[in-house]
């Protein structure tokens, strides 16, 4: 069961990461950075390929690694703000625009839509000859 929300802290890693590692490895990745992989925060990985995303969590118990692999296309190419080791902070809507395959930050187009004045001769299909 899908058990985040709102209130979790976010915090996605700033490099590709190798998705063939487990949970032992992505919490050695969080211990490297000065981090605590059981404190309660969602933890964001993905593959150098930006097709693959996994997600590690800590919940009563034991850990819990979610995993989502796009089948088309890539998540956007700007994921990795700098290079360098570390994580920074994300926001909930952020996560579930990222899951969905959506950019927050990309600008976005206006979809055209035909205005009643830019049609001539409604009527009439002769302006369809031109």
């Amino acid at each position: 069961m899908f058990n985040l929300n709102e209130n979790n802290h976010i915090v996605m890693a700033q490099h590709p990461s190798d998705m063939r590692i487990g949970v032992n490895g992505m919490c050695g990745q969080v211990r490297s950075v000065g981090l605590n992989p059981a404190d309660g925060s969602v933890y964001i990985f993905v593959g150098k390929t930006r097709k693959v995303m996994k997600l590690l969590h800590w919940e009563r118990g034991g850990y819990v690694m979610y995993y989502k692999r796009l089948e088309q296309g890539r998540f956007h190419p700007r994921i990795f703000l700098r290079q360098g080791v570390g994580f920074r902070s994300m926001r909930w809507d952020e996560l579930v625009l990222l899951m969905e395959g959506i950019s927050p930050k990309v600008a976005r187009r206006h979809r055209y839509e035909i205005s009643s004045k830019n049609v001539k001769n409604k009527g009439n299909k002769s302006w369809l000859s031109r």
